[in-house]
């Protein structure tokens, strides 16, 4: 086998697009005629990006690389084999909420209550929820690799979200034929009170009152949502 030591990009490239295929490192080392050590190198620096250091950045990477291997190559060159190779992009991470075992098991049990719901049934009812937006840009951006099409994985996904600065809340309702207005919640979160008085009253009254008694109101579990007062209002 040979003992030569330097690998230039296009090698490096095609020695990584084997490994991600799945090939074992002796195979690869005696196709290519390098050291077994030279790929097992190579793949130790790049398979943990993609598989469990999803937000080492290409920089970090090439820095890795160059105190592995001596050589030095750039976050583009990076970045290029990880998408080529791996078929791994520069995203964003999702921003959601994480579900527990009780969260998916009711949300199953749910979909399996009204998975023969018709049409007609579903246009009786309002999905409502608030959401809370950020005024300042996010100075803090920080990229995820990840693969096409597995934005919504839960390695690929943030937790939440937070608004260190100012930020506004708002609400809004959805159905199948109509929508609420925007509601904007201004000066503080939404409380039991508040929801009664800016939500409830003034604008989901209404779409009771047109749609009948085959109205179904939807909202979450938030604590503004199950207040005593809240329980009494919906209920009258």
């Amino acid at each position: 086998m040979s003992s030569r030591h330097h690998i230039d990009d296009l090698l490096r490239g095609r020695i990584i697009g084997k490994i991600e295929e799945g090939r074992k490192i002796t195979d690869v080392a005696r196709e290519f005629d390098i050291a077994h050590s030279v790929v097992s190198r190579l793949r130790q620096i790049y398979r943990p990006i993609s598989k469990r250091n999803r937000r080492t950045t290409a920089q970090q990477v090439a820095n890795q690389f160059l105190a592995a291997s001596g050589k030095q190559i750039s976050r583009k060159t990076v970045a290029r084999r990880l998408r080529g190779g791996g078929g791994l992009y520069a995203r964003r991470p999702v921003v959601c909420v994480p579900l527990t075992r009780q969260h998916r098991t009711a949300r199953l049990q749910w979909c399996r209550e009204h998975h023969n719901w018709t049409e007609q049934d579903w246009a009786c009812v309002l999905f409502s929820d608030e959401s809370r937006f950020s005024l300042s840009s996010d100075c803090r951006r920080q990229l995820i690799w990840r693969e096409s099409g597995t934005a919504y994985r839960p390695e690929n996904n943030q937790e939440k979200d937070r608004y260190p600065t100012c930020s506004i809340m708002v609400w809004a309702g959805i159905m199948i034929n109509g929508r609420t207005r925007l509601h904007v919640v201004a000066n503080g979160t939404m409380t039991g009170q508040r929801y009664i008085d800016e939500v409830l009253l003034p604008h989901v009254r209404l779409f009771r009152g047109a749609v009948g008694d085959k109205f179904v109101f939807m909202d979450d579990n938030a604590t503004c949502h199950r207040t005593l007062a809240v329980q009494d209002c919906l209920d009258s």
